[in-house]
């Protein structure tokens, strides 16, 4: 099982290519909370969302081919592997279905990677670039499903310790799960880790109430970044251990936490990096007397005049 050797190892791995994002302290005040509380800034990270430390950690723990790299993504991740790969000088293949929004996909192909969309979604773009990947030989970064990505993103609740050691409740927004995966076992339970999804995305809620990984619905606001059908197998032993909750949160408080996100502090946030913060809003996770409550922030790639409009 991942621990914290590993993330504080990929940390050094993957410093020199990747930002010490920081943290912002609020009385709460400024969001409608009546409890102070820190935010994470990772929706400043390099590719607009935490995934590069994922995807770097993986790239550089790994003999790469000569096909290169190739990822299925329902956009962030792809981001950030055609980030990586490009600063390492690796050719990149992403695949991301098609509710994908343009704009994602207009950013890994920024970074120079070779773009497919095909499928409705996530699990069909990742089918799609396995045949790929048998075809080719080049080597798959996934999402989430792997302990090296799981130790990157780790890295995440490092640093939030690090800069906010005395958070005794932490949220994060919960996809396949590689993020939550990889903060719960840096906590291993030395703070309360609280898994957020949309109600449309029910992943890791019901997984830890049939026991197992299965298949849940995915739709809704946040669909594209928090879409996954199963979460990964590799990170299911870490959330039955470490994660306290899993709270499921409806698109109007996502949508209400992006708005309070730009109207107090001018931070664009993506409907799945503000998915964390709308459990606060919407009462959905109350904290208890005394906690000291931790926000991840983890992607800011949507259209900026949505989230201002």
């Amino acid at each position: 099982m991942l621990n914290r050797s590993d993330i504080a190892a990929a940390a050094c791995r993957i410093a020199p290519h990747i930002r010490h994002t920081p943290v912002l302290r609020d009385t709460g005040a400024a969001l409608g909370l009546s409890f102070p509380v820190v935010l994470k800034l990772e929706l400043l990270q390099h590719a607009g969302s935490f995934k590069p430390r994922g995807a770097f950690n993986r790239l550089l723990c790994a003999t790469i081919p000569r096909a290169g790299v190739l990822a299925a993504s329902g956009g962030n991740h792809g981001a950030a592997v055609a980030y990586a790969a490009r600063s390492l000088g690796i050719p990149a293949e992403i695949f991301v279905p098609t509710l994908t929004p343009a704009a994602k996909v207009a950013r890994i192909a920024s970074y120079g990677a070779q773009v497919t969309q095909i499928g409705e979604a996530y699990a069909d773009a990742l089918a799609a670039s396995r045949d790929r990947q048998q075809e080719t030989g080049a080597l798959e970064v996934h999402a989430y499903d792997h302990p090296d990505v799981l130790a990157g993103q780790g890295t995440v609740g490092r640093e939030f310790e690090l800069d906010a050691p005395e958070l005794t409740h932490i949220l994060v927004a919960t996809g396949g799960g590689g993020l939550i995966g990889g903060v719960a076992a840096w906590y291993a339970g030395s703070a309360a880790v609280v898994s957020v999804e949309p109600e449309g995305c029910p992943t890791l809620h019901t997984a830890l109430r049939e026991g197992r990984p299965v298949d849940a619905p995915v739709g809704g606001l946040a669909a594209d970044s928090l879409g996954a059908r199963q979460v990964g197998g590799q990170m299911f032993p870490l959330a039955r251990r470490f994660v306290s909750t899993a709270v499921l949160v409806p698109d109007e408080a996502i949508r209400e936490a992006q708005r309070r996100l730009w109207d107090s502090f001018r931070l664009v946030a993506e409907p799945g990096g503000a998915t964390a913060l709308a459990a606060l809003i919407s009462g959905r996770f109350t904290p208890p007397a005394g906690a000291r409550v931790g926000v991840v922030l983890c992607g800011a790639n949507t259209d900026p005049a949505k989230v201002a409009a």
